[in-house]
């Protein structure tokens, strides 16, 4: 896939603009049979559709009309282990690049493939929530939205990326148990249970449930498509104007 740049952008007016002013040189050259005629109404014609082009897009700069503006947001996926988080975040953000919003996807395990020697501590995974939250801060700042999906078992880490991000949307992915051990397919619940991996939500540590999250998804009774379908829905309402 290629990307236009500036530059690439910046040549091909001008060369364009070459080409029109030629075609605009031959073609009095032809009817008049003068060069210097020609060449006096190329250079007019440049300087003034120059002129006019920039007051034209100067004009339009000023009007709203089919404008869209796009509030950063951070959508904050949340729930058990399993519970469908990233399946849902995955195909949310895939629905919101199609309406050409700048965007970034953040997962947990891609951030603890970074960082590997982050702990599992209630402390250490607020400090980890404290670091997610200065990334998305920094993404804002240059007009990126986010989709991020965490555990965040413990509503002070939930509350501590609201308070750091712009209009923070916490989707809590609903699902007991019982359901995320049946969607297990790599074992981690087995592996909790027998006491490989410890400080694991649902086993041996709690999942502090959301009590204000915008939006909750019940995945035993919701699809992944219906409840993208929801999130999108509340964004485009919300952010996208």
């Amino acid at each position: 896939m290629y990307k236009e740049t500036n530059k690439r952008s910046i040549v091909k007016g001008i060369t364009w603009r070459l080409v029109a002013t030629t075609t605009t040189i031959v073609i009095v050259y032809v009817f008049f049979d003068r060069l210097d005629l020609a060449i006096a109404a190329g250079a007019i014609e440049t300087t003034l559709k120059i002129g006019l082009f920039w007051l034209h897009e100067r004009a339009w700069f000023k009007v709203r009309w089919g404008k869209k503006r796009i509030e950063p947001f951070n959508l904050w996926f949340t729930g058990l282990p399993l519970s469908g988080k990233t399946t849902i975040a995955d195909k949310v953000y895939d629905e919101l690049e199609k309406i050409d919003i700048p965007l970034e996807r953040i997962d947990s395990k891609d951030i603890r493939d970074l960082i590997p020697d982050i702990g599992y501590e209630r402390e250490d995974r607020n400090r980890h929530m404290h670091r997610i939250g200065n990334l998305i801060c920094t993404l804002q700042n240059n007009s990126i939205s986010t989709v991020a999906s965490f555990v965040s078992p413990y509503k002070e880490s939930r509350r501590a990326i609201r308070d750091m991000v712009k209009n923070n949307v916490i989707v809590y992915v609903k699902a007991d148990v019982e359901t995320c051990k049946s969607r297990d397919y790599k074992g981690a619940y087995a592996k909790a249970l027998a006491g490989e991996f410890k400080n694991f939500p649902g086993v041996d540590e709690v999942y502090e449930e959301p009590q204000r999250a915008e939006i909750v998804i019940n995945t035993e009774t919701t699809s992944v498509d219906e409840a993208a379908s929801l999130i999108v829905k509340y964004i485009k309402k919300h952010y996208v104007k």
